[in-house]
């Protein structure tokens, strides 16, 4: 199941893993769904802020999220499969 998100750049997306980045040191922000301890999480490679790790979830409804990342869709390429190929 596919979870779209609001990110502060547009559409962003729930990954319960992700790889090649690093974290950042957790801080409490009130995102739009309540107060939670975030970190910002960067490309390894190119120091980029992707989006950040749900560390903490003060809303009962919202513990799922714990230990989730956001990415927003502003960063995220995809080679090879989400352009239509061009036709012959």
């Amino acid at each position: 199941m596919e979870m779209s998100f609001q990110g502060s750049q547009g559409r962003a997306y729930l990954f319960n893993s992700v790889v090649n980045v690093g974290c950042g040191p957790a801080e409490e922000r009130i995102l739009l769904t309540g107060l939670h301890a975030v970190a910002d999480i960067y490309c390894e490679c190119c120091k980029t802020t992707l989006g950040w790790k749900y560390e903490h979830a003060f809303e009962s409804s919202q513990k799922y999220k714990e230990g989730k990342y956001i990415i927003e869709m502003a960063h995220m390429i995809k080679e090879n499969g989400w352009e239509s190929p061009p036709k012959k």
